[in-house]
């Protein structure tokens, strides 16, 4: 009998080779051949060809990410989560060979099995929306700020907002940051509805999400924004989805996901959206835009309250464009007061977010406060939709958030007589001469700000609080627990030998003892506590010139810590850093018979621990590599008991000669 098997999870590194380990050694175990792919951080590795396919028995799916199963049509497939594939292997591959898997149709979704613990335990609402953000982000990140940079250096101030001259290059810059920005949304709802349904459904989500985008289908000025487009996504994959299970005869079979789910999907989602969710969104705009209108001198701070609050809700979508366009109306009778407290709002969610994001490293992964960079740049230049990834992803957190400080920003500004007499906001409009009281715009801002920061970073979970334990029980059935996601989610870097430093681009790892040295090798450690041991380690790096400042190091040491123990389980620990103190990449191995508390999940205390020290400015990823070599032999019982029955660094360095 032959099976084949895909592994993936979200992060890429540690459980996606974890699962594949384990599967090949039950596989082995059980008389089986076994190949398994690896859809991993660095790609698809060991990749199915046809032949394999046609000839297997059957196949299982392990990830908690989505898999294409196209190539699967036909044959008995099994859909499990990536921690059913580290944790039960065996019972997998059994309920393969005795028959008890459903046959992968195209039109079906049956493969994936009909009950709830075949499916991935990530929340499949959430792992549908951040397929579709991943893919969003990249379009708001071109288009907002090809805009910003266009309107800073050609932009011109008129009556009507910032102008760029017809006919310039920065107008060329500005349309070409605008046509990014017309992507978004459809890709978002494209990406969430492909999620759901596979590739039929990508189609029906990107013209969802094009009709969520684009007002003038149901008669609004303002489209839907990316709250719509997230509606639309959703119902293109659930329609989609649902066409899918319809029985079809053979004939029409082939023509169901390039035509007939396609087709009927779109004309579904989009009817519904032109007849249902359109027309009364645009009444209600409507409605609202005429009760602004008549608040205006009867409550001053309500309004700002109010404008705060619509400006920040969706980031740009059709709430934002109500308030934003009310503030240009009053632009054009000579109002400039409305603008101000606007232009002020405009600003502070992606400035509160990206700075909350680059501050914050309990809070957000390494990621998103890289992506908060960008964010915080969009603020300054006045682009709301910079907000938008961060909202998506934790919306009952961040929009409360980010509402609260546009709202008493808003009302700083109001109070403050702040005044704009341009259709733009943010940093940029106070720095080109079009605010009036400019030092309360800036207290405005910074205030709001503040409070957004303040209120996000106590609403939101630490990152470690995310992650849930799930240790695996069984004699031989051990498996590393889910603390890894955190180790996994580090900065890519490239380690090279303990020599003369290298190039990290031009270092290619075969094995382990590529990057370890018999110096860098202690199997007596001496440390009680996790800092000691820490300490100890560092010292080797030290004495072999691999880091400049053994301080800085151990700095960002515990700073990864901090944001999720490296104690993975089973006895062992993956301290890892990334530090422009270190001058060498390295991994240095240690041996603490007696253990060391390392807050792992599963309660072990650390005996075999591997020390990752890296270069922040490298530039490649051939530590995750690392990490995956590591994964992969770790999960071996027999040799995680030889590397701790070792006597010399001569036996250890050969044990960790086989790590490739």
């Amino acid at each position: 009998m032959k099976i084949l098997a895909i592994t993936s999870c979200p992060n890429g590194i540690a459980h996606t080779y974890m699962a594949a380990e384990n599967l090949q050694k039950a596989a082995a175990k059980l008389g089986i051949e076994m190949k398994v792919e690896t859809q991993g951080s660095i790609g698809v590795e060991n990749q199915l060809t046809e032949q394999e396919i046609r000839e297997a028995d059957g196949i299982i799916i392990a990830a908690d990410k989505t898999v294409v199963k196209d190539r699967f049509v036909g044959k008995k497939l099994l859909v499990v989560g990536v921690q059913d594939g580290i944790r039960r292997p065996e019972e997998l591959i059994q309920r393969v060979m005795k028959g008890n898997v459903p046959v992968y149709q195209a039109e079906s979704r049956s493969a994936e099995g009909s009950s709830q613990e075949n499916k991935p335990k990530q929340n499949p609402i959430y792992r549908h929306l951040m397929n579709g953000v991943s893919y969003m982000v990249p379009f708001i990140v071109i288009g907002g700020l090809l805009i910003a940079i266009a309107l800073t250096i050609g932009g011109e101030k008129t009556p009507g907002g910032l102008v760029i001259p017809d006919g310039s290059f920065w107008k060329t810059v500005q349309d070409i940051g605008s046509a990014s920005f017309t992507f978004m949304i459809p890709i978002l709802a494209g990406f969430i509805a492909m999620s759901i349904a596979d590739r039929p459904g990508l189609a029906p989500g990107m013209v969802g999400g094009f009709i969520a985008a684009n007002g003038s289908f149901y008669g609004s000025e303002a489209g839907a924004g990316f709250i719509g487009g997230i509606i639309a996504g959703f119902l293109a994959g659930y329609v989609a989805l649902g066409i899918r299970k319809i029985k079809v005869g053979r004939a029409l079979q082939p023509i169901m996901p390039i035509i007939i789910i396609p087709v009927l999907a779109s004309l579904i989602v989009g009817l519904i959206f032109v007849f249902v969710i359109g027309a009364p969104v645009a009444q209600l705009f409507e409605a609202l835009t005429g009760w602004l209108a008549g608040m205006q001198g009867t409550s001053s701070i309500l309004l700002a309250l109010i404008l705060g609050a619509m400006i920040s809700f969706d980031m740009g979508g059709p709430v934002n464009k109500v308030a934003f366009l009310f503030g240009s109306a009053m632009i054009g009778e000579g109002n400039y007061e409305i603008m101000g407290p606007i232009a002020v709002a405009i600003c502070i969610p992606p400035i509160g977010m990206g700075l909350a994001a680059m501050i914050n490293k309990r809070k957000f992964a390494p990621a998103e406060r890289e992506a908060g960079k960008a964010t915080f740049t969009m603020g300054l230049f006045g682009i709301t939709e910079g907000a938008i990834p961060f909202a998506a992803q934790d919306p009952l957190r961040v929009i409360p958030s980010i509402m609260v400080g546009s709202m008493v920003g808003s009302v700083i500004a109001m109070l403050g007589n702040v005044g704009d007499k341009v259709a733009h906001g943010g940093p940029i409009v106070a720095v080109l001469g079009a605010v009036d009281h400019v030092l309360m715009f800036f207290i405005a801002v910074i205030v709001g700000v503040a409070v957004s920061v303040i209120l996000v970073s106590l609403l939101k979970k630490d990152i470690a609080a995310t992650v849930t334990p799930d240790v695996a029980g069984g004699a031989g059935q051990s498996a590393i627990t889910t603390t890894t996601a955190a180790a996994e989610s580090s900065a890519s870097t490239t380690v090279t030998n303990n020599g003369p430093a290298v190039s990290s681009q031009a270092m290619h790892i075969e094995k382990l003892t590529d990057i370890v040295t018999m110096d860098l090798i202690n199997l007596d450690l001496e440390g009680t506590t996790r800092d000691a041991v820490v300490d100890e380690m560092i010292g080797a790096l030290e004495r072999t010139g691999a880091v400049s400042s053994a301080s800085d190091f151990k700095q960002a040491i515990l700073a990864r810590e901090e944001e999720g123990s490296t104690g993975i389980g089973m006895n062992i620990a993956i301290p890892h850093g990334k530090s422009e103190a270190v001058l060498k990449p390295n991994v240095v191995f240690g041996i603490k018979q007696g253990g060391v508390d390392w807050n792992s999940a599963d309660g072990s205390e650390a005996k075999l621990i591997f020390m990752i020290a890296v270069p922040r400015n490298s530039k490649e990823n051939a530590h995750l590599k690392v990490l995956q070599m590591l994964s992969r032999k770790l999960m071996d019982d027999h040799f995680r008991e030889a590397l701790l029955a070792v006597k010399t660094k001569e036996e250890a360095y050969q044990l960790l000669d086989q790590v490739h």
